[in-house]
């Protein structure tokens, strides 16, 4: 009867956290966080960080929310990949994003652009990274996808290093394809962020140490990048267990230094601002003290 009991109450306290998990893989947030990297008298600039939307055609309570993102206004506009979980996707993921594809943006594409998610074991991202990936399942319409993009003005930043205008400020970028997948061609990105430039930001879709320190060797003020969920799954008090790449949980999400030692001025560290993002794995819509988001940046001038 004991044993009994104990079965019973521990199934509820199970069925309680998968309901607890599935509400907070809904509880969609802005989240704000402000980085000093502009000239000094700069006008602050606003930056919608948007990543990881694993969008899916049935998911209109996520489209809705992002549609609804053209309301804070950026002055520009940073997805850092993994937008599709569906082969049907491209076109409810271009509407959602319609009013932000009418403003600057730049992208990268991350590995569930490229690739069909499948069902796996959640289990399997607590273990050490093995190497293998997903790539001999079929390809998404990730060109459909960057057709969309580039055809709204959208840069890509895919391997590429490039200059914009936002106001007064020239920008000047450096972007990786999904480092996740070895795709990042980091020798064609490499040399000195150009030092005529306000202000310079690395882009990326996996935070890899190898990237992240690539771009704080050449001088970049931020890097900006997604693919973690944050942990996805985070304990109180502790956070997240696991990156599903080599960089350190205890920065799965927000804004830290890189080297993580580091701190504002040194020369060669920039900030890190890793997105814990908006979707999850379609077969497994959970996440456990980790609210999906986007994050607004407020650019600010340097103290």
């Amino acid at each position: 009867m004991v044993f009994s009991r104990i079965v019973g109450a521990a199934a509820l306290a199970g069925l309680a956290l998968t309901g607890y998990a599935a509400a907070e893989a809904r509880a969609y947030t802005v989240r704000r966080v402000q980085i000093p990297v502009l000239p000094r008298g700069a006008r602050p600039i606003k930056v919608l960080q948007l990543t990881d939307l694993h969008m899916t055609p049935d998911q209109r309570a996520k489209q809705e929310w992002v549609r609804g993102l053209a309301a804070l206004e950026p002055d520009l506009v940073v997805n850092n990949g993994d937008n599709l979980a569906h082969r049907d996707a491209v076109p409810v993921a271009l509407d959602a994003l319609g009013p932000l594809l009418e403003l600057p943006g730049v992208y990268v594409f991350g590995s569930n652009d490229y690739f069909e998610p499948r069902l796996r074991n959640p289990l399997q991202y607590l273990f050490p990274d093995t190497g293998f990936r997903h790539t001999h399942v079929p390809q998404l319409p990730w060109r459909d996808l960057r057709s969309g993009f580039d055809a709204a003005g959208w840069t890509d930043l895919t391997n590429l290093r490039t200059t914009l205008t936002l106001g007064d400020l020239e920008v000047a970028f450096a972007g990786v394809d999904d480092p996740h997948l070895n795709y990042d061609d980091l020798d064609g990105v490499a040399g000195p962020a150009d030092a005529e430039a306000d202000l310079r930001l690395g882009i990326a879709h996996a935070p890899y140490l190898r990237v992240l320190d690539q771009f704080a060797r050449d001088g970049y003020d931020a890097i900006l990048a997604g693919h973690t969920h944050g942990g996805q799954v985070c304990l109180p008090f502790y956070g997240a267990l696991t990156t599903n790449c080599d960089l350190e949980p205890a920065r799965a999400k927000g804004l830290h230094r890189h080297p993580a030692a580091s701190r504002d001025g040194d020369p060669g560290s920039s900030w890190l601002q890793v997105s814990a993002g908006v979707g999850t794995n379609p077969y497994l819509r959970l996440r456990v003290a980790c609210r999906p988001e986007a994050t607004l940046i407020t650019l600010a001038p340097r103290s």
